[in-house]
């Protein structure tokens, strides 16, 4: 297993990271039935797998499973918690009164204190904002999240799910006030998925902000079992649960490709999509998901997987995202701001 720094902190966190929202379970709706799935002895052998593997980032969050993720994880951790990096997030409702959701100082601070609770720790690692609160001004998350690293609660602040300038917004806001800065962005980036690329990425690698991407592959569609002769994938968990936007028709001739990919590479389709990420400089870790482990098994496996420069530029010519104003703005400029520069600087 391969170590990284977290953005520009100095935490280290493995390569590949364990997601564990697959951990609980529900009833009622298909989609609760697809994903909080996976019991307390199935979690202890996941968990135990992936310490062995060498992961030390594992991530939660208290609306998985209405908390039952936190506290299966604190189960199957047990006296392991001081050696590995305990993530997870808040802003998503937690309960029916109608401040039991949100940013606001209050919120935040009260589902931290119930997150430690549940996952029988003194502190988290890191603590992520898990979506916008459009009510909440960002100055007062940010007090609240500085608020809980003062008091020792909380090591390190990170985001989920905002817009480039929304990050930006609330990190300018952290540094005018001396608050403690989001070191990690939890954001979704698959190659069915590459809008990522267009202001997050660039703006996390100038402002030290290390990526941890969840579903890298695409809540299973990059798994290969969905295909255009069975697009339930055997009643998979997108049968479900099917909320990433996925280009189907693409997507099937992308997994087309990397079936042959991975006859070369002796790799399964999954491998090759988490190698893919693994690639990308900007991406600090990948949050793997499992109900079982033998999914984990065949996950883990990716770090061994090398894809050639060739595979690369087949595998992009397939996902490569449209270019956005103002990039095709200034990649078609760029020749002229180059000769311009060229002769202004000659110039006596």
């Amino acid at each position: 297993m391969k170590f990284v720094r977290l953005g520009s902190s100095g935490l280290i966190v493995s390569r590949l990271s364990l997601g564990v929202m697959t951990f609980g379970s529900g009833s009622g709706s298909d989609a609760i039935n697809s994903v909080w799935k996976t019991g307390q002895s199935e979690a202890d052998a996941i968990i135990h797998r992936a310490l062995d593997a060498g992961i030390n980032l594992f991530d939660t969050a208290d609306m998985y499973a209405a908390g039952q993720s936190e506290e299966m994880l604190a189960k199957a951790l047990g006296p392991r918690r001081k050696d590995v990096v305990l993530s997870t997030k808040v802003g998503f409702r937690s309960g029916e009164a109608v401040i039991q959701t949100g940013a606001s100082h209050r919120y935040v601070v009260a589902a931290t204190e119930a997150s430690l609770r549940r996952l029988r720790t003194d502190y988290v690692d890191v603590l992520s904002i898990h979506k916008i609160d459009p009510f909440t001004p960002f100055e007062e998350t940010a007090r609240a999240l500085d608020n809980l690293v003062s008091r020792g609660l909380v090591r390190y602040v990170g985001f989920s799910n905002f817009a480039a300038w929304q990050a930006a917004k609330f990190l300018g806001l952290q540094k005018q006030y001396n608050y403690s800065p989001f070191i990690s962005a939890q954001m979704y980036y698959s190659l069915v998925g590459r809008d990522l690329e267009h202001e997050i990425a660039p703006f996390c690698q100038d402002a030290g902000i290390g990526i941890m991407v969840w579903s890298p592959l695409a809540g299973g569609f990059l798994t290969g079992r969905y295909t255009r002769q069975d697009p339930s994938g055997g009643r998979g968990r997108l049968s479900g649960f099917d909320f990433i936007p996925i280009d189907r028709e693409k997507g099937y001739d992308l997994i087309d490709t990397m079936k042959e990919i991975g006859k070369r590479r002796n790799a399964s389709v999954s491998q090759i999509a988490l190698a893919w990420l693994l690639e990308k400089s900007f991406v600090t870790t990948v949050l793997l998901g499992a109900s079982k482990v033998s999914q984990l098994e065949d996950n883990l496996g990716s770090e061994q997987v090398k894809l050639s420069p060739e595979d690369l530029a087949e595998i992009d010519s397939l996902t490569r995202p449209a270019p956005i104003y103002p990039n095709w703005f200034k990649a078609a400029t760029l020749d002229t701001a180059a000769n311009d520069a060229l002769t202004f600087g000659t110039r006596s």
